[in-house]
């Protein structure tokens, strides 16, 4: 097994960005993003959250570079920053559904 991280800076980083996932509200709207582009009122409303609240969220998951946003006329829609997003979300799904003595 090979180390993905190589120095303090990008430990720093991961830690980070898993701090941001293990908000169950962010976790949920980045899910939310994944299989198309979405505008804010659509993932607050599919959350049963505030608009305001949704968009702090997707701030804080946009300077993460886990979302990038998509102006489409007046409004910005948001999805997956790019696959490696996509795939590590895919992967644990699958992780955390395979039975344990399949270890």
């Amino acid at each position: 097994m090979r180390m993905v991280a190589t120095d303090e800076d990008q430990i720093a980083v991961i830690t980070e960005t898993f701090r941001l996932l293990g908000d169950p509200t962010r976790l949920k709207i980045l899910l939310a993003c994944l299989a198309a582009p979405t505008c804010v009122n659509d993932v607050a409303a599919a959350l049963r959250i505030s608009a305001s609240l949704t968009s702090h969220h997707l701030r804080l998951l946009r300077g993460a570079r886990l979302v990038r946003p998509e102006r489409q006329g007046r409004q910005i829609f948001y999805a997956a920053a790019d696959e490696h997003v996509n795939a590590m979300l895919v992967e644990m799904v699958a992780h955390i559904r395979q039975p344990a003595d399949e270890e």
